[in-house]
């Protein structure tokens, strides 16, 4: 762990990374220890969060579920994560980490039931420590400072995984959070993933930084910037991490760079802010890309069918989201107890509901 933060300071600027855009291994000195068949489950999981998220805005773009945050272009950064937290420790979500709430636990059922404004899409039943998504941006980061104090309070062998936008580093509650997690030695890692915009606003307009790990320094605790569609360099930053917490050393601060490849939701047009030239530099450093020809190099695909893989995912996700459709909801339980006599508003709202329920159910034969 030192050796790498000692070579790789926030205040240099340099980025942590173990392979190159072509898959091809650049630092095999930090490369992990990791086997086969791990990378290649990290790789089917990769696809399969690509894949139910690119359907998941096909069944927005439908009218079938609300507001959706795509995922796209930022799985090296779960998947990475999800294969090392444990069953024990705390998952801190935003609203853009869906690969790692899946290996918490959550089912893609309840992810869909939260999108289509179904209170049971918290409820998180089979999930053990995980925090439902969090709209208002970093107010997370407190309550995993909070839980980190408790954590070091009980002394538990615990860890709490912590995610952020790049926005997020703008509010107070950000700094905040990192300051009493550091002063606590709260086993808490930051991961902040920088994807470039929060919502249109570039990261240059963020801040006047060199970058997000470098504001580790000011708090006391330590900070890496890492290459987040690198899942190897992800996968090493997680494992050094986890180790430097159970030697007590505190909390730390990990800069994912990654960058959005989709839309902030599906109520945004990233057209209006960001050109074509600029994705299409991005686009070489897809995860999934790099990730397919680094397996390549190992000769682990020669018997692999993705394409067949894929339309298995398809199958499953449809049929998960047709049983969150097929879902029941008490309408009234979103109204009826939070008044005596129901406001106007409210009772607008409940009309504008239940002409939405009709109308899907009269396109879709429900």
């Amino acid at each position: 762990m030192n050796q790498i933060l000692k070579k790789f300071k926030p205040e240099k600027n340099e980025i942590f990374r173990v392979m190159d855009n072509n898959g091809k291994v650049i630092n095999k000195d930090y490369m992990p220890i990791i086997g086969n068949n791990v990378l290649l489950d990290a790789y089917k999981k990769m696809l399969f969060e690509r894949t139910a998220d690119l359907m998941t805005v096909s069944y927005q773009r439908q009218g079938r579920i609300f507001t959706y945050p795509p995922n796209i272009g930022q799985e090296a950064i779960h998947i990475s994560a999800g294969q090392l937290i444990r069953d024990e420790d705390w998952l801190v979500p935003a609203f853009r980490e869906l690969g790692i709430m899946l290996a918490k636990g959550i089912t893609l059922e309840e992810i869909f039931l939260y999108y289509m404004g179904n209170e049971q899409g918290s409820n998180f039943k089979d999930a053990n420590k995980v925090l439902p998504v969090s709209v208002p941006i970093a107010s997370q980061l407190i309550h995993a400072a909070g839980i980190g104090y408790a954590v070091t309070y009980k002394n538990l062998d615990e860890i709490v995984f912590a995610y952020a936008g790049d926005g997020a580093t703008s509010e107070g509650d950000f700094h905040e959070a990192l300051n009493f997690a550091a002063v606590w030695k709260a086993p808490v890692i930051f991961t902040i993933q920088n994807n470039q915009y929060a919502i249109s606003v570039p990261f240059k307009k963020q801040t006047a930084s060199k970058n997000i790990a470098i504001k580790s320094i000011a708090y006391g605790m330590k900070g890496l910037l890492v290459d987040g569609n690198d899942y190897l360099a992800m996968y090493k930053s997680y494992q050094l991490a986890i180790e430097s917490i159970k030697n007590g050393e505190g909390p730390i601060l990990i800069e994912a760079i990654t960058y959005r490849k989709g839309a902030h939701t599906t109520s945004d047009d990233p057209t209006k802010y960001r050109t074509k030239e600029e994705e299409n530099k991005w686009e070489l450093t897809d995860p999934l890309k790099r990730m397919k020809l680094f397996l390549d190099s190992l000769n682990l695909l020669k018997d692999f069918d993705e394409e067949k893989l894929i339309n298995q995912y398809k199958k499953e996700i449809d049929r998960m989201f047709i049983a969150a459709e097929d879902t029941t909801y008490k309408l009234d339980d979103a109204f009826k107890w939070n008044y005596v006599d129901l406001p106007d508003d409210l009772i607008k709202q409940k009309m504008y509901y239940e002409n939405f329920i009709k109308w899907k159910n009269e396109r879709f034969n429900k």
